[in-house]
């Protein structure tokens, strides 16, 4: 069985408000399909800490 890869954590959305959910949501969609269907390795974080970085930007933009 393969470990929980520590970084999802940060792709919940549901503490969020919901305007903020409906943001945040896709991205998380998209890091756990990620996380599943890709092999493990430097290239597979760097991509989702970038997924990250782009949710981070987006949140932040609804909030502002």
């Amino acid at each position: 069985m393969r470990s929980p890869n520590p970084i999802m954590k940060y792709f919940e959305y549901e503490h969020l408000p919901e305007h903020l959910q409906r943001v945040s949501k896709p991205f998380s969609e998209l890091a756990r399909q990620i996380d599943a269907d890709t092999y493990d390795g430097p290239e597979k974080r760097a991509g989702l800490r970038k997924l990250l970085e782009a949710k981070d930007c987006i949140v932040r933009a609804a909030i502002g």
